[in-house]
């Protein structure tokens, strides 16, 4: 019973066939296939690395010299709390 066997298969496939024909099933496996290889495109656009491209946020205010720590900068928050 849990087993079926190529006959039941080939059943199944021609009353498909009958009932959406040939060309339905042809334009669903293209519009099918068309959806695998854009999520493909897609996967592969997503997987770039991000190092590549590093730019800080907008909103990010970075000093001319990386590591060099400005003494004379003040935190309005701190300033404000204390």
């Amino acid at each position: 019973m849990g087993s079926f066997s190529i006959w039941h298969w080939l059943v199944v496939l021609l009353i498909v066939v009958l009932v959406f024909g040939t060309k339905k099933l042809k334009n669903m496996g293209s519009d099918l296939g068309g959806a695998v290889k854009g999520f493909k495109d897609g996967m592969k656009d997503g997987s770039s690395p991000a190092a590549d491209t590093a730019v800080p946020p907008s909103g990010q205010v970075t000093s001319s010299t990386p590591g060099a720590a400005d003494k004379t900068t003040i935190d309005v928050e701190a300033k404000n709390k204390s």
